[in-house]
């Protein structure tokens, strides 16, 4: 079966030969989906201080060499009012969670487990804007949804790869291309997790970047232990027999074989892992927000229009 936003690959292909191992580029595979959110809302999200939202200029540095500059929101009008006609990108992030009507978007994405959705977020860039070559750890599918975006894919990145550090974002100090597009409106670019890549706006253009959990290892334990604390823990570490050569400054290996038992006796309760797992990959990116009505939202929003880079 063809899913429909997979056009002739089927799901079983998909899953098989692209999900997390290679980009894909799908033309015309949302030609009848209706962004539920213009540039005016979305700079109106924007300046909403629950809302998270972050706003890249890009400049031209030593030598004509890009870089970017890195603001987060809330922003006031007059900041948005200020910013050139061209080289800027604002990205607003879970704008599901205030515009219920994305939910048509999601449902477009049933090969996948829904729980493993972590949010859509929805940049609008003037001509020019970029956030800069870098990579992700996580599975992305971009959207076009206006405009005209240019896309430029590399090789697979890893925590090794060296970034700039002349700016606060994890911009790739050497990218080199191997394949370049040019999105239109309902075209769609997966992108497996840690594949460089680099979009820069043709003309104004906005992109929904439906993107999937990918925790790091460091969050999972935190969040096991405090699962393990909250439930009351009973797991005490014990000594293994000890000799007199264990009275020592020397931490003796079955210390650490001790210790090893203790978590693995943790890591082999499948009951247990199964139940925090459900509950950890399941809770929402925004617990605060999730009882907040999107559409009540947006209306008492004062939107900020803007039209080819340009306030209205």
């Amino acid at each position: 079966m063809a899913w429909s936003i997979l056009k002739d690959i089927s799901a079983e292909q998909f899953l098989a030969e692209y999900w997390q191992q290679k980009p894909l580029l799908i033309r015309n595979a949302l030609t009848d989906f209706k962004c539920p959110i213009d540039p005016d809302e979305l700079a109106g999200l924007a300046c909403e201080a629950e809302v998270e939202s972050r706003l890249i200029e890009q400049t031209l540095g030593d030598q004509n060499q890009p870089t970017w500059q890195l603001s987060h929101g809330p922003f006031d009008e007059d900041e948005l009012t200020r910013l050139a006609t061209t080289n800027w990108t604002l990205l607003v992030q879970a704008v599901d969670l205030w515009v219920p009507e994305f939910k048509e978007l999601l449902n477009r994405f049933s090969f996948l487990p829904p729980w493993r959705l972590d949010d859509i977020m929805v940049s609008y860039a003037a001509p020019g804007g970029s956030v800069g070559p870098h990579f992700d750890y996580y599975d992305v599918f971009l959207v076009q949804v206006h405009g005209q975006r240019q896309w430029q894919v590399g090789e697979k990145c890893s925590a090794q790869t060296p970034l700039r550090t002349d700016t606060p974002l994890r911009i790739l100090a050497d990218f080199h291309a191997n394949q370049e597009w040019t999105l239109e409106p309902g075209d769609i670019l997966y992108l497996p997790p840690t594949v460089a890549h680099w979009g820069s706006a043709i003309d104004a253009c906005m992109t929904c970047s439906v993107g999937f959990r990918a925790p790091t290892l460091s969050e999972m334990l935190g969040d096991l232990a405090a699962c393990i604390s909250e439930a009351g823990d009973t797991h005490y570490l014990t000594d293994p027999p000890l000799t007199l050569d264990m009275a020592s400054t020397d931490i003796d290996g079955g210390f650490i074989d001790q210790a090893r038992t203790l978590l693995q006796q943790v890591l082999d309760d499948k009951q247990l892992l199964a139940d925090w797992y459900a509950r950890y990959m399941t809770s929402p990116k925004y617990p605060d927000l999730v009882d907040l009505t999107g559409e009540q939202r947006i209306a008492e929003i004062h939107g900020i229009r803007y039209e080819n880079g340009q306030r209205q």
